[in-house]
């Protein structure tokens, strides 16, 4: 399996593990989330991977997480999937899928738990 990074180059911690992965010798496929958001099929998939809830990627810093009320406890999986994808800003970066599963890259070093 080759390695893909859902990245985004505005943020240090994704850009430090596209690093990590580019010093190993790997050239990951990278995904500029915000410009091209995985599907709802796919991230269901990279979720699954990870063994966690969509509600474990969600990123409140910057976005409309707090506006939305993602907080509920109340809300669905796929009420939170719905936010995700009307606004994919809320998805917690980076998330690297390599030949030994798929991490949330925070801190930066489980980068090395997959590749």
């Amino acid at each position: 399996m080759d390695t893909t990074i859902y990245h985004n180059p505005k943020c240090s911690t994704s850009r430090n593990v596209l690093a990590m992965l580019q010093e190993k010798g790997i050239e990951p496929e990278v995904i500029e989330y915000l410009k091209t958001p995985p599907s709802r099929a796919k991230l269901k998939e990279l979720l699954k991977k990870m063994g966690s809830s969509p509600r474990d990627i969600l990123r409140r810093s910057g976005t409309p997480y707090d506006e939305l009320g993602l907080d509920d406890p109340k809300l669905t999986d796929e009420q939170i999937l719905d936010a995700i994808e009307q606004h994919p800003i809320l998805i917690q970066r980076p998330i690297v899928a390599g030949p030994k599963g798929v991490v949330m890259c925070r801190p930066k070093e489980r980068v090395y738990e997959v590749i």
